[in-house]
């Protein structure tokens, strides 16, 4: 069972009654059927209003959570054929960001993304998703390897940022998300980016520079986490939960602001409650995606998803 938050407590207590009732009515033969209905007619009444209700917050921890699918999960339940590779031909492979080709509904497609572990020891084998410059620089061979052979390219966005240690700093870290930024933008295939978790700071943007940005029900996007924002204009950590509010990082936030396309539903309490039926609702939204771009002629991607970020924040083509 997935570990429970704070906030899910009310929420197991009923369920650890309901189960516990149900054990006992069968040890001793009893028929505890109202009991065990109107229980469950409480828990479903807790259930919607905890999760009809979450703050930003909540939804950052949800986001974060060590159970929740990451983008390995997701290639294995929606790709078919997947052959990861490896390296950037400069350095070395970064364990940081899977990346291959696969099939997609039969189509071929060349799959990114960031990989987080799912226990410690996977977590500081795969960096807890941070990538380094390697990381980045095998993304862009691989980007442009599909921009080569017209395969459509799809992004799984999940890090806390980039690794900012000593060692990727020099070995270019800012210049490897600038270049994967600027390969992005000039790619002639379609590119769709899906936020599946916690999408960090300049880490992230390095891979959602797409055609169509999806965020999971319970994402979030940001420039900077609510922990170093309010380290930085409240010049104190502890105000997380008033920073994550202030910042407007959740996917419906972001949509309403015209950074997401799509808020692709989760499973009650989040996708690492339910991974199947996440995975489907991704899928779904994928290939609703893809009809839409692949229908785009090829010279006309550019200018479209140029035309899509200027118009983010409210920028108007002509303005400057």
């Amino acid at each position: 069972m997935p570990a429970i938050m704070e906030f899910e407590k009310p929420l197991q207590e009923l369920e650890n009654k309901i189960s516990e009732l149900r054990n006992f009515a069968q040890e001793k033969g009893i028929d505890l059927t109202n009991e065990i209905s109107i229980l469950e007619n409480r828990a479903r009444e807790v259930k919607a209003s905890i999760y009809g209700n979450l703050n930003s917050w909540q939804k950052v921890l949800i986001a974060r959570h060590a159970e929740r699918p990451n983008t390995l999960d997701y290639i294995n339940c929606l790709f078919t054929d997947f052959v990861e590779l490896h390296g950037d031909r400069l350095f070395s492979d970064d364990p940081a960001v899977i990346g291959g080709i696969g099939r997609f509904g039969g189509l071929a497609v060349t799959v990114l993304g960031h990989l987080k572990g799912k226990d410690t020891k996977e977590n500081l084998a795969r960096n807890f998703g941070m990538a380094h410059p390697e990381g980045y620089r095998k993304a862009m061979r691989l980007m442009k390897q599909a921009e080569k052979f017209k395969r459509p390219v799809i992004c799984f966005i999940d890090t806390p940022g980039a690794y900012c240690g000593m060692g990727a700093e020099e070995r270019g870290q800012f210049e490897a998300i600038a270049k994967s930024i600027s390969v992005m933008v000039t790619l002639q295939v379609p590119v769709i980016s899906v936020v599946i978790g916690e999408g960090g700071s300049g880490g992230a943007i390095a891979f959602g520079v797409s055609d169509r940005i999806l965020m999971l029900e319970h994402a979030v996007y940001s420039v900077i986490s609510p922990e170093g924002y309010a380290s930085i204009l409240f010049k104190d950590a502890a105000r997380c939960r008033e920073a994550a509010e202030a910042m407007k990082i959740t996917a419906q936030d972001l949509f309403e602001l015209g950074v997401a396309d799509k808020i692709i539903p989760e499973p009650a309490g989040g996708a690492h409650r339910n991974p199947e039926i996440a995975a489907k609702n991704v899928g779904a939204a994928l290939a609703e995606m893809l009809k839409e771009l692949l229908a785009v002629p090829a010279e006309n991607l550019i200018n479209l998803r140029y035309e899509k970020f200027r118009a983010i924040g409210g920028l108007v083509s002509n303005s400057i």
